[in-house]
């Protein structure tokens, strides 16, 4: 006889089949999941074998890693050339920036590295003093160390700095204080438009003080030093210039809206090689004879110029996904327009477009390049120049230099992809 019962207790958790778990069942789940699946990952597995060996083969096995010149790389079955790669890597680094005060360019990179890695940690504290350094006072000893300080600057080009803050200080700040209703609302910004004329005395007396340091000018600059030059400066200008033209695109006050519109519209339809043609030809043409922008210099506005304007479109983007109702209830609670956008519409607009943000970032660092054109010598320029010198001169040579600049490029871009990734996942909070 049968006797019926009702399980006291829940019955013990089996574990899942070996194939679906583990190695074996990642590989039936993204590669083997299908008949269709299946057969293109057989393709692609075909693929890397035929691939992959002559790769490692060309930068491995065949490479010469040592030699003094040509001869070392020149034979059959030589692979890459990195013995040209190490006679050359301090110009990759440096340019031409002279030997005995190359110390000031290691400084510069060190006290990079000191200052992105802690705030690339979110758990590092005093990230407030932090970002001071970056974006104060690391920014004036780099000058000062990387040109010498010194500087003998007209007054002309004191007065023409000026303007362009005035004129910057009126797009910013007016519009607030245009907007506001009462004293309270006037004084902060108010309060805050002096800092950066303070900021532009202490340069103006920095920029004048002899440091003792041999003047080294910007025509000597070369490799990686103008290529992260020229992709941190775009970087620190076009994101705040980007957000500011943003707002002022979907500003309510015409004529903000209008010089925001051709301002964004202009640059985004002007290739980045022309605005650098232009800005090392005709731009000197308007300025008074005694004011003389540096050839960098012109590079650095132009390139910081056109990523500005593409970040603007971006973060018009996050802008305009931000719910209607984020606006409404910043307004309930009698906020401002500024402490609307900096305490409730910001920082949820951006985290939305990150990846567009990090995108911008990588393509403005790839574009560095093209500042070849106006006769700067980035990193690619200077693997470009050191190809034409007759004693590394081998079939081999040319692929060697171009592997090496890809791979520092990648490097870089690789890694701010990731960082990005990394971000969005601390700040996802949609499964929390």
């Amino acid at each position: 006889m049968e006797i019926a019962y009702v399980r006291s207790e829940p019955a013990p958790q089996l574990p899942a089949p070996a194939s679906a778990r583990g190695v074996i069942g990642w590989l039936r789940h993204n590669l083997f999941s299908g008949v269709v699946n299946t057969v293109l990952t057989l393709i692609a597995l075909y693929l890397l074998w035929i691939i992959i060996p002559p790769i490692i083969n060309f930068l491995l096995i065949d490479a010469v890693w040592s030699g003094s010149d040509r001869e070392a790389c020149v034979g059959p079955n030589i692979g890459a050339c990195w013995a040209f790669i190490e006679a050359r890597f301090p110009q990759y680094i440096y340019g031409r920036y002279p030997i005995d005060e190359r110390w000031r360019v290691d400084i510069f990179f060190v006290l990079l590295a000191a200052g992105l890695i802690p705030m690339a940690i979110p758990r590092v504290p005093y990230k407030s003093l932090n970002a001071i350094f970056l974006l104060i006072i690391f920014p004036v000893v780099s000058l000062i160390l990387l040109t010498g300080g010194d500087f003998e600057i007209g007054v002309s080009w004191w007065l023409t700095l000026l303007v362009l803050l005035l004129i910057v200080e009126a797009i910013v700040f007016l519009p607030a204080l245009l907007g506001a209703t009462s004293y309270a609302e006037r004084k902060r910004p108010a309060t805050l438009a002096l800092v950066p004329f303070a900021g532009f005395a202490v340069v103006l007396v920095i920029m004048g003080i002899d440091f003792g340091l041999r003047e080294v000018e910007t025509s000597l600059w070369g490799g990686l030093l103008v290529t992260l030059v020229l992709a941190l400066c775009g970087i620190a200008a076009s994101l705040p210039l980007g957000i500011l033209l943003a707002l002022g695109r979907r500003s309510k006050m015409p004529v903000v809206r209008l010089l925001s519109v051709m301002f964004i519209e202009f640059w985004r339809g002007v290739p980045l090689i022309t605005i650098l043609f232009m800005s090392s030809v005709m731009l000197p043409l308007f300025l008074p004879d005694d004011v003389s922008f540096d050839k960098l210099l012109r590079a650095i506005i132009g390139v910081a110029m056109f990523a500005s304007a593409y970040m603007a479109e971006v973060v018009r983007g996050g802008l305009q996904a931000m719910p209607k109702g984020q606006y409404e209830g910043a307004d309930a609670l009698g906020l401002g327009h500024w402490q609307k956008m900096r305490l409730i519409i910001l920082p949820q607009a951006l985290k939305h477009v990150i990846p567009g943000i990090v995108n911008t970032f990588i393509g403005l660092f790839k574009d560095t390049s093209l500042v070849l054109i106006v006769g700067l010598f980035d990193l690619l320029g200077m693997v470009k120049l050191s190809l034409v010198d007759p004693k590394w001169a081998s079939p081999v040579t040319p692929a060697t230099g171009y592997i090496f600049a890809g791979f520092v490029f990648w490097a870089f871009c690789f890694g701010m992809s990731r960082y990005s990734m990394f971000i969005e996942r601390r700040l996802d909070r949609a499964g929390h």
